[in-house]
């Protein structure tokens, strides 16, 4: 049933990190609703964010559509969205609103650049954001312009994530407390926090700001990627004494220059002679001889490629629903399990059965239909 089973959560539907929340949510069990502010129909094919949830379609510029969300904040534990500051405000369910019907109820709110501040209202998306905090700074390779790292550092990493890391917190002292409250994540606080380590090192000097010149950036010879024989790639990360002398025995790096593991000095160095060692043998080769073992190492692998890994595989990390491979659910539970109940469901499918929830007949809904409140 999902350790969130029992649990409402209101989403507002949007794209990008509140949506993916949602699915995490979704996946632990909690019914969570999504409100439509489209039209009824269609769904985006293969759109895994939408697994699990039900789908009610709303005009929120009524007020009949306002009283209907606000009958199911009374019913909820969550409500979260991903609009601009205000947004939800100038709709009447702003956090005020919305604790006035339901004082136990907690309000998640993702933003780019949090709820106030200079940037608060001004339009952005994931490589602004961490622009702002220095994690796109900190990506690429010498001498080239930062690299941006899809959206996974602001949207998903700096964003979602904390968004439901505060929402489940917020919830547990609901229940303590009887009083709910706002969360307010914000991509540029949250990706900042994850450069915590790399904070840490600078304020020890332990870390350059030019790129590819450290560890873990690129810089040293043994963390990084390499390409093989037949253009595909590999990766290596043997920081330790006992890693990395596995790599030496296994790569067949004899030369002494090798044992100065972290003399950076000779990092550039020795990156050109491994660079020219693994081009020597296809990826195929390399897996066959160092996958499995203490080297650290693992193939690079395609978005295609990766369902079909052994490792993968054995561990169900992808699965097939409604026909679309995707993800599994994460983390995994001993007791109450994830899963995934249903596929993406189409926009405003669940409105009849979400207003019979809250007590309305279908002589309500249909009069509801014709007045345009329910698209």
């Amino acid at each position: 049933m999902g350790p969130l089973h029992g649990l409402t959560f209101i989403e507002m539907a949007g794209i990008g990190p509140a949506p993916f929340a949602g699915m995490l949510f979704a996946d632990m069990g909690a019914r969570v609703i999504s409100v439509e502010r489209g039209r009824s129909g269609g769904i985006l094919p293969g759109d895994c964010t939408r697994r699990g949830k039900e789908s009610i379609a709303l005009n929120l510029k009524s007020d009949s559509g306002v009283a209907i969300l606000l009958d199911m904040v009374e019913r909820a534990d969550v409500l979260f969205e991903g609009f601009r500051p205000g947004v939800m405000e100038r709709l009447g369910v702003g956090p005020e609103q919305c604790l006035a019907r339901n004082p136990k109820l907690v309000f998640g709110r993702m933003t780019g650049w949090g709820q106030e501040g200079p940037l608060s209202h001004a339009a952005g998306h994931d490589i602004n954001y961490i622009s702002l905090t220095g994690a796109l700074h900190a990506i690429g390779r010498a001498g080239e312009k930062p690299v941006p790292p899809l959206n996974l550092v602001g949207d998903y990493g700096g964003g979602a994530m904390f968004l439901v890391a505060g929402i489940l917190a917020a919830v547990i002292s609901a229940r303590e407390t009887g009083k709910g409250q706002v969360v307010d994540a914000a991509m540029t606080d949250g990706s900042a926090l994850l450069l915590s380590m790399f904070s840490s090192f600078r304020q020890q000097g332990m870390w350059s700001l030019e790129r590819e010149n450290n560890m873990l950036d690129g810089g040293a010879h043994y963390y990084d990627s390499y390409e093989t024989a037949d253009g595909k790639y590999i990766s290596i990360g043997s920081i330790e004494p006992q890693f990395y002398a596995e790599l030496r025995e296994k790569a067949g790096l004899n030369d002494d220059i090798y044992a100065e593991q972290n003399t950076q000095q000779v990092w550039p160095e020795l990156k050109q002679r491994l660079t020219e060692v693994f081009k020597s043998k296809t990826r195929e080769q390399w897996c066959e001889l160092m996958e499995g073992s203490d080297v650290c190492f693992a193939p690079v692998l395609d978005l295609d490629e990766a369902p079909q890994h052994p490792h993968n595989q054995a561990r169900q990390t992808y699965i097939t629903v409604d026909g679309v491979t995707q993800p599994a659910p994460a983390p995994r539970f001993s007791d109450t399990p994830s899963g995934v109940h249903s596929g993406a469901a189409a926009l405003g499918a669940d409105t009849d059965k979400v207003l019979e929830w809250l007590g309305r007949d279908t002589s309500q809904v249909e009069a509801l239909r014709e007045d345009g409140v329910l698209p």
